[in-house]
């Protein structure tokens, strides 16, 4: 089973073009893929429908949307009739097989006053795969400051292992006789982390390495699919960057449940994608 990862940066590539052509063709032939900073109405895109774009350049995929933010963007009267117009600014799961519940997670976060700080957040869809039913979030964590991504982090991964208990996006929909959804333990978060390795945020989601036995598989705490070293694992670039030391990160991941860990068999960084300043992250479970 094949998943992919990948921030789109609003469908504008390393070059300043717009294409969402190349976006699709990155991540297809993926079973699920988790996209970030897919927008509708953005003034940095000319205001594309990214969803609809994407939908149309993927027809073989199930989707789900999420804008973890909306802001009125030229909202009118036109003709007598109100006309909405908002910058959704959110994630997005594809799967090619149905995806059987899903819901929008909204990330804590604090006011800015003088930097962008867009209100984040964390898609779920619930989906039968091969492995049996697994949950799949598409992430993206605050850019500007590790205080909130720690924050986001230990909200996250509390509401991520309280599934099971609230019963996700839905219970007792027996009552409109649908059968009732799977409720497993086993997730995968997939996204935009805006983290490095080894930072204070990072080890908020893996836990602390022992000296002895290092970081041993523990149920509340995610596994870093991705064992390669910093250097092999480049996802974001920004050649004109002020500064040296961060116009070349790791900031994407792929994190499984402790359960999921065995079955991890590749996850690598597609270093020849130009669609977006991000790279996607692929990763290969098998049985």
């Amino acid at each position: 089973m094949k998943c992919v990862t990948y921030n789109v940066q609003y469908g504008v590539g390393l070059d300043g073009r717009y294409d969402i052509g190349r976006i699709a063709e990155a991540v297809r032939g993926a079973d699920v893929i988790a996209l970030q900073e897919v927008t509708r109405n953005n003034p940095n895109n000319g205001g594309r429908d990214m969803v609809a774009e994407l939908c149309a350049a993927l027809p073989e995929y199930f989707f789900v949307y999420g804008p973890a933010s909306s802001v009125d963007m030229g909202s009118a009267v036109d003709n007598g009739r109100a006309v909405t117009r908002l910058f959704d600014f959110g994630n997005m799961v594809l799967s090619k097989t149905p995806i059987l519940s899903s819901r929008n997670l909204l990330l804590p976060r604090m006011r800015t006053y003088d930097r962008l700080n867009l209100q984040r957040g964390a898609l779920e869809g619930l989906i039968d795969t091969p492995f049996g039913p697994l949950r799949f979030y598409s992430v993206h964590l605050d850019h500007t400051n590790p205080t909130e991504r720690i924050a986001q982090i230990r909200w996250l991964v509390d509401k991520v292992l309280a599934y099971p208990v609230e019963g996700g996006a839905i219970s007792g929909i027996s009552e409109f006789g649908f059968p009732e959804p799977p409720h497993p333990d086993a997730f995968l978060l997939m996204g935009d982390f805006n983290m490095q390795p080894g930072s204070p945020e990072y080890l908020a989601m893996t836990g602390l390495s022992d000296v002895e036995f290092g970081n041993v598989p523990r149920a509340a705490f995610p596994i870093d699919a991705s064992k390669a070293p910093e250097a092999e694992r480049i996802t974001w670039i920004d050649p004109k960057h002020p500064n040296e030391a961060v116009r070349q990160r790791c900031l994407d991941y792929c994190f499984v449940h402790a359960s999921l860990a065995a079955r991890v068999k590749a996850c690598t960084v597609d270093t020849s994608a130009v669609g977006s300043d991000h790279r996607p992250v692929w990763l290969e479970l098998e049985a």
